[in-house]
C-alpha cells in the first residue's frame, strides 16, 4: 500500500503564512506536487469548505485540516510545524503542529482506517510532543508510520494471557473501564460519534470520551459513524446503558434504538474539548427524571418524550431543530435542480419551458426528451429564444432533470421535518403531506406546516400502547397510514381550499394594479415574490407576470422583468449578508451562502428558504424589503423582459440589462443590510460564534447552558 506521507510533504519550523486559508493552500501544494492530487486548488476549496463547516483547531496547539476531495488520487497527510504559530479556531489558541488529511472522494476503507489512525494518535499527548521534538523530515515520516501502520506484536507478547492485559488499551477500543465489563456499582454511557467527513473528528471524539470514561470510572461504550466502517453498539449494551451522549455534527443512523435514554447531545468539537464535561452532564442527566430523551420508540418499548420543564425557550430549539433538519435535506435538491434548469436555459435558450405547439400539453423540453435522441435531434425552425439541434437537446435533458429534482423540494422538506420529530416513522407522511401540499397549491409554506403535523401525528401514534400481536405492525403499517391519513387529510380538508381561493383573488387583484401604477405594482409584486419564495403568493405573482408574456410587447414584459428581478433579490441578499457578516450564520447557512449566489443570478429564489425556515422573523421581512426596492426601479425604469425564466442567463431578452443588474444589486444591498441588522439585535457573542452556532444546530439540551455562559 503506497505510503501515506513521504518528506516530500513535509516542512518543518516553516512559515507557511498568516492566515488558515493560505496555510492549507500551501499544505495542498505539497500534495499536488507529489503527484498525489489533479489541483492544488481543488484539493484547498473542498479543504475550505470543510474549515468553514466547522474549524478543525484542537486544543493543544494541533490543527487537522481534512476533506474528501476528487481532485485527491492518493491517500496523503502533509504535515507542517509551523513557525509562527496560525489561527484553526482552536479555544486555546493558534496552532504550530498542522496535518492536511487528504482523502479520495471514494477511498478504500484501508487507506481510511490508516487516516483515523492518525487522527486517533493525535489525542495522545506523548505523540504530539514526539512531533514537537523530530529533528528531520524523516523523524516525523517515521512516527507518523509507527501511528498509522504499527509493527506487529512480537510472539511472545501474542501468547501471553489476555488477563494480563486491560481490553481497552488499544487506540480504537469503544470501552472505556478496566475491560472486566460492567461492574457492581459502575455507571454506563453508550456514545455515538459522527462528522460529516467521517475521517478525523468522529474518532477524536470518540477517543476523548474513551479516555474520560475511563479516568472517572465509568464504562463508555463508542459507535463510531465514520469513513472506515461502523460497527453497531450490541443491543445488550445499550440496554444496560444509563445515559447516551450523542457527539455528532450530523444525522445519527438508527437512532431509534436509544429511544427513551437520557440524551445529551453536542458537535463533536465540544466532545473533543470538554469530554469530562459531557461525561459528568451524562451522569447527571441518568439521574433526572426530567433529564431530555431520545424520542422515538425502540423495540415496542416506551419511549419518553423530551421533558417538558424546559419551557418555551426548549420548544423554540426543538421546533428549530425540525426546521433545520428538514432544510438541511431538501438543499441538494435545491442545488441539483436549480443548477440544471440554469444549464437547461444556457443551452436551450429561453423558450425550452414554453409549450409546444406541436405537442399538445408538452413543453419544448419534455417533448424533445420524449421524442428525440443524440441520433435524431430536434428542429425548431429557427424561433427566436430557442436553440435546437445538438445544444437545443442538451438543454432539453437538464431542463427535465432539473424539474424532476425540483418536485421533490417540498416533498423532501416536509418529509425530513417529520423526520426530525419522529425518526423514521415521520418519513413516509411527512414525504406524503408534502407532495399532497403541492397539489393543492400549498407549496413551501404548506411544507413547513405539513411536515410538522405529520411528525406530530407519527410521534403520537409511536406511543400507543397496543398488544404485543399488533405491536410488530405499528412502525410498517399503523404509523404510515394513520399518520398519512391524518397530515394529508388535514392538509387537503382545512388548508387546500383556503389557498387555492387566496391564489384566485391576489391574481385577479394584481390584474386590477397594472396600468398607472406601475411603481406601486413594482413594489407589491416585489412583495410577493420574496413572502413565501415559492410558495402560494410567489407563484400568484410569477403566474400573473407569465400570463401576459403573449401580449409580446408594453406593461406585462415589464411585469415579468419586475417578478424576475425581485424574485432574485432573496438568494443573493443572503448570500451577501454572509459574506459581510458571517459569526452571524452556522457553518451550514455560510455554505448554503456560497450555493446562493448562482441560484440567485438563475432566478431561483428557493436558494434562500434554508435561510428563512431557519429564522422566518429575520429573513422574510428583510427580503421583502429588498425584493420591493427591487421591483420598484425596475417597473419604473419600464425594464422589458421576454423570457420568463433564467435570471442574468437570459440577458439577451432583457431590453435594458443594465438598468436591470443595477436595481438587481441595489435590492440586493438593501435586503442583505436589512437582515444583517436584523440578526445583529438581541443577539449574543455566544449566538454569534461559530462554535456555538454547530452546537446550535446539533445540541440542544438544557444541561449544556453553564458551559456556555462560562465560555462566553
Amino acid at each position: 500500500m503506497t505510503a501515506l506521507i513521504t518528506t516530500d510533504l513535509v516542512r518543518l519550523d516553516a512559515d507557511l503564512g498568516a492566515d488558515k486559508g493560505t496555510v492549507v493552500r500551501r499544505l495542498a501544494e505539497l500534495v499536488a506536487g507529489a503527484g498525489r492530487a489533479t489541483a492544488a486548488d481543488s484539493l484547498h476549496g473542498d479543504a475550505m469548505a470543510r474549515e468553514a463547516q466547522a474549524p478543525t483547531g484542537l486544543p493543544g496547539g494541533i490543527a487537522i485540516p481534512h476533506c474528501r476531495s476528487a481532485a485527491v488520487t492518493q491517500p496523503s497527510l502533509a504535515f507542517a510545524r509551523l513557525a509562527p504559530k496560525v489561527d484553526f479556531g482552536a479555544p486555546d489558541g493558534p496552532a504550530d503542529l498542522v496535518f492536511l488529511i487528504a482523502a479520495p472522494a471514494h477511498g478504500d476503507a484501508d487507506h481510511l482506517t490508516l487516516l483515523t489512525a492518525l487522527a486517533r494518535a493525535l489525542v495522545r499527548p506523548e505523540f504530539v510532543a514526539s512531533l514537537r521534538a523530530a529533528a528531520s523530515d524523516e523523524d516525523v515520516v517515521r512516527l507518523v508510520d509507527e501511528v498509522v501502520s504499527p509493527a506487529p506484536a512480537p510472539p511472545a507478547a501474542a501468547a501471553a494471557p489476555a488477563a494480563t492485559e486491560p481490553a481497552a488499551t488499544a487506540g480504537a477500543s469503544a470501552t472505556a473501564g478496566d475491560g472486566a465489563g460492567p461492574g457492581a456499582g459502575r455507571k454506563s454511557i453508550v456514545v455515538v460519534s459522527a462528522c460529516p467527513t467521517g475521517i478525523a473528528h468522529t474518532y477524536m471524539a470518540a477517543d476523548k470520551l474513551t479516555a474520560a470514561g475511563k479516568a472517572a470510572g465509568v464504562d463508555v461504550h463508542v459507535e463510531t459513524q465514520g469513513s472506515s466502517g461502523s460497527t453497531p453498539l450490541d443491543p445488550s449494551l445499550i440496554r444496560a446503558a444509563d445515559a447516551v451522549i450523542f457527539a455528532v455534527d450530523v444525522g445519527v443512523r438508527d437512532q431509534h434504538r436509544f429511544a427513551g435514554m437520557p440524551l445529551v447531545q453536542s458537535g463533536t468539537k465540544r466532545a473533543i474539548n470538554e469530554p469530562d464535561v459531557m461525561l459528568r452532564e451524562a451522569l447527571a442527566a441518568a439521574d433526572d427524571p426530567n433529564a431530555r430523551r431520545v424520542s422515538g420508540t425502540a423495540g415496542g418499548g416506551d419511549a419518553t418524550a423530551a421533558a417538558s420543564s424546559a419551557g418555551g425557550a426548549r420548544t423554540a430549539s426543538e421546533v428549530r431543530r425540525w426546521l433545520l433538519t428538514g432544510v438541511s435535506y431538501m438543499i441538494p435538491f435545491v442545488a441539483a435542480g436549480g443548477l440544471l434548469i440554469a444549464l437547461g436555459f444556457l443551452f436551450g435558450g429561453y423558450k425550452i419551458v414554453t409549450g409546444n405547439p406541436d405537442v399538445e400539453g408538452q413543453s419544448y423540453a419534455l417533448s424533445w426528451v420524449l421524442n428525440n435522441t443524440f441520433l435524431n435531434l430536434p428542429t425548431a425552425s429557427g424561433i427566436e429564444g430557442l436553440n435546437d439541434g445538438f445544444l437545443g437537446y442538451l438543454g432539453a435533458v437538464f431542463t427535465v432533470l432539473g424539474q424532476a429534482a425540483f418536485g421533490f423540494l417540498v416533498p423532501a422538506l416536509a418529509g425530513y421535518i417529520a423526520f426530525a420529530i419522529a425518526d423514521r416513522p415521520g418519513i413516509v407522511p411527512g414525504f406524503v403531506v408534502g407532495a399532497v401540499s403541492v397539489t393543492v397549491g400549498a407549496g413551501f409554506l404548506g411544507g413547513l406546516i405539513g411536515g410538522i403535523i405529520a411528525g406530530l401525528a407519527a410521534l403520537w401514534i409511536s406511543r400507543w400502547k397496543l398488544p404485543t400481536g399488533v405491536r410488530g405492525l405499528q412502525p410498517v403499517v399503523i404509523i404510515p397510514l394513520l399518520a398519512t391519513l391524518i397530515s394529508s387529510g388535514i392538509m387537503v380538508v382545512l388548508l387546500g381550499r383556503p389557498l387555492a381561493a387566496a391564489l384566485t383573488g391576489l391574481g385577479n387583484w394584481l390584474n386590477g394594479l397594472s396600468g398607472s401604477s406601475a411603481i406601486l405594482l413594482g413594489i407589491i409584486l416585489g412583495l410577493m415574490m420574496c413572502f413565501d419564495l415559492g410558495g402560494p403568493v410567489n407563484k400568484a405573482a410569477y403566474v400573473f407576470a407569465t400570463t401576459g408574456l403573449a401580449a409580446g410587447s408594453g406593461a406585462p414584459l415589464v411585469i415579468m422583468a419586475t417578478v424576475m428581478a425581485a424574485g432574485m433579490v432573496p438568494p443573493l441578499a443572503m448570500a451577501l449578508s454572509t459574506v459581510i457578516r458571517p459569526k452571524l450564520y452556522t457553518p451550514a447557512e455560510r455554505d448554503n451562502g456560497k450555493a446562493a449566489w448562482l441560484l440567485g443570478l438563475s432566478f431561483i429564489s428557493e436558494g434562500a428558504i434554508p435561510f428563512a425556515a431557519a429564522d422566518p422573523l429575520r429573513v422574510i421581512p428583510s427580503m421583502m424589503l429588498g425584493g420591493a426596492t427591487t421591483g420598484a426601479i425596475v417597473a419604473a425604469a419600464g425594464v422589458e423582459l421576454r423570457a420568463p425564466h433564467g435570471g442574468v442567463f437570459v440577458f439577451f431578452a432583457i431590453s435594458n440589462f443594465l438598468v436591470f443588474l443595477l436595481a438587481l444589486a441595489i435590492g440586493m444591498v438593501v435586503g442583505a443590510a436589512a437582515v444583517t441588522i436584523a440578526k445583529s439585535i438581541g443577539r449574543t457573542d455566544a449566538e454569534e460564534a461559530p462554535e456555538d452556532a454547530v452546537d446550535l444546530e446539533h445540541a440542544h439540551a438544557p444541561v449544556h447552558a453553564p458551559a456556555r455562559a462560562a465560555s462566553t
